[in-house]
């Protein structure tokens, strides 16, 4: 946890002094530039009150401006949410969308470890975190991340098994966010969350697979018969010393065995005739 909060601070102090070199440029647009701005201000004077339309802009609340006088980022980042002034001529902004951004992954054909072919897709959440970095470091940090989480989600899977893509989804999840929010640091970008969707198997695997388990399945079954016919031999065994013990008790399981039979409505019913009654007749 100690390491991870240390991590975060690093990058939070990275990202800072990155942003400051980028908007401390007002000083570099040089005599020429200030001459220009100047011109820009006395025609705004010269032509008011129309030219104040054009000098006042609106962002909205989940919006940030990224002013740029001539060719330069202004001083003090970016802009809004409400109302900002610019000027004309020498002036230009560019709205930074700053809500969370949701995309899926296409399916990716991925080789695991184990060399099995599968597809996989995902889902990617992500917002930009400093408007100035998305806007300055990088041409479209939409797409970039895009394609950035497709790659990065061949690369991870490429590490793991078959088994580990079924059962680990939540850290493969987590460790694509992982590697997707340090790559995108410098692009001002913060990936909040990573799914795993679906993983999708060649048709041959799933048969090969769906018999490994019927296979699997019936070999449980014959083991826990055959446990069951030996634990009926077992009490078969006892039962057959208890009544060897007692003559009187088999006359007795020949009751009961009646009365079962005679509870089911049975037409016919077979009566057995102990041994010992018959050795008794043929001697008379």
């Amino acid at each position: 946890m100690a390491g991870d909060n240390e991590d975060t601070a690093l990058k939070e102090a990275r990202r800072r002094e990155r942003q400051v070199t980028l908007e401390n440029t007002d000083s570099d647009i040089g005599f020429c530039g200030w001459l220009l701005v100047g011109l820009s201000l006395l025609l705004v004077l010269l032509t008011l009150p129309l030219s104040i339309w054009m000098c006042i802009k609106i962002v909205k609340e989940y919006e940030r401006a990224i002013i740029f006088r001539l060719g330069r980022i202004l001083r003090g980042g970016a802009k809004g949410p409400g109302l900002f002034f610019i000027v004309p001529c020498t002036d230009s902004f560019i709205n930074v969308d700053m809500r969370t951004i949701t995309f899926d992954i296409p399916p990716q054909e991925v080789l695991t470890k184990d060399s099995v072919t599968v597809s996989v897709d995902g889902v990617v959440y992500y917002r930009v975190q400093n408007a100035t970095l998305a806007v300055a470091n990088i041409t479209n940090a939409d797409a970039a991340t895009r394609l950035l989480a497709q790659t990065t989600l061949r690369n991870v899977l490429g590490t793991k098994n078959l088994a580990e893509i079924l059962s680990d989804r939540e850290e493969i999840a987590h460790s694509m966010q992982s590697s997707l929010d340090d790559a995108t640091d410098d692009w001002g970008i913060k990936v909040e969350r990573v799914e795993i969707k679906d993983v999708k198997l060649p048709l041959q695997l799933q048969r090969a697979m769906a018999a490994e388990a019927e296979a699997s399945r019936e070999a449980r079954a014959k083991v826990i018969a055959a446990e069951g016919e030996m634990n009926a031999s077992r009490a078969l065994k006892e039962a057959s010393l208890v009544i060897a013990e007692s003559p009187s008790a088999l006359q007795l399981r020949y009751l009961q065995t009646l009365n079962t039979i005679a509870a089911e409505k049975n037409s016919t019913i077979i009566f057995p005739l102990p041994l010992e009654m018959m050795q008794g007749l043929i001697k008379h």
